[in-house]
């Protein structure tokens, strides 16, 4: 199942994609035998109460698409997809966590998973244009694999930590580096309003399959900057969520940045900086290609 977020006139509602058109989800949901009650109006409400049996759920959203043309919203490009997850209470990030990547800094490996956070505020959507560009000159680019989670997780094992996992999403971590190399913390560069694009959907793992066997590649204007594979992560998704569980509550629709590979722009030489006007492209085997362009700086 490919979950979104769509913009209403009521405000923002959780939706479901399928082929090429968008459905409101509270509305397919009304349809569905084992729907419990409670509202369900944005995704992350939707992964509070449907996050442990996602499976079941979906098959039988499935199965309504077809026969409810009032769920249809309309199509992919006559619909505003926003962030995924509009309202995460959690925004986590993990740091060097390519071999490739750790080897382009010139660091020495991570024992453990270096963690940083974002606010909500940094989230955009498919539909979105970056921002940052009116406080930084160095705008660089990081194509990222993220993690939704769809149960409440706290102290949980490595081997079941995936079952703690909703969904995955491209997800471009754009960091202001400059900002970032004023001090030792990094929250200044990862922190800028607008800047962290991702989408366009969430893609459930029983779509997606093994997670740690997913191709990534960054484009910018279409010329690929970046290229790996999720099989090269020092830290996999289990091992993410199992450690993030044992100091702090994971919560339906917290989303983890599970870390990018080698070829940033500020280890080319000359640095590659994005500039106004410039298309990113992530784009992740079985999850789904994500599109932006940066924005002008706001006078």
């Amino acid at each position: 199942m490919k979950i979104v977020s769509y913009q209403h006139e009521s405000g923002v509602r959780g939706g479901v994609l399928v082929d090429d058109a968008v459905y409101d989800l509270e509305l397919l949901l009304q349809g569905c035998r084992h729907a419990v009650q409670g509202a369900t109006t944005s995704v992350r409400e939707f992964l509070e109460l449907y996050g442990d049996r996602l499976g079941e759920i979906s098959a039988e959203i499935g199965a309504l698409v077809s026969q409810d043309p009032v769920a249809r919203v309309g199509s992919r490009d006559g619909v505003r997809l926003t962030a995924p997850v509009s309202d995460p209470s959690k925004v986590l990030c993990v740091g060097l966590n390519y071999k490739d990547h750790v080897a382009e800094t010139g660091r020495a490996f991570p024992e453990y998973p270096d963690v940083f956070a974002k606010f909500a505020s940094t989230m955009v959507g498919p539909d979105d244009e970056i921002g940052g560009a009116k406080v930084s000159e160095n705008l660089d680019f990081e194509g990222e694999l993220a993690v939704v989670i769809g149960r409440r997780a706290s102290e949980v094992t490595e081997e079941e930590a995936l079952d703690y996992v909703a969904a995955l999403a491209p997800l471009n971590d754009v960091t202001a580096r400059d900002l970032q190399y004023r001090g030792t913390q990094w929250l200044a560069g990862k922190a800028v309003d607008g800047s962290t694009p991702w989408g366009p959907a969430l893609v459930t793992l029983d779509e997606v399959g093994d997670p740690q066997a997913l191709e990534l590649a960054t484009r910018v204007n279409g010329i690929e900057v970046q290229r790996s594979n999720t099989r090269y992560q020092i830290f996999p998704i289990a091992r993410i969520v199992s450690y993030l569980s044992s100091f702090l509550t994971l919560e339906p629709g917290d989303v983890i940045a599970t870390g990018t590979p080698q070829g940033i722009g500020a280890k080319r030489t000359p640095p590659v900086w994005l500039e106004p006007g410039d298309t990113v492209e992530i784009e992740i085997e079985k999850v789904g290609v994500l599109r932006n362009r940066v924005g002008k700086p706001q006078l």
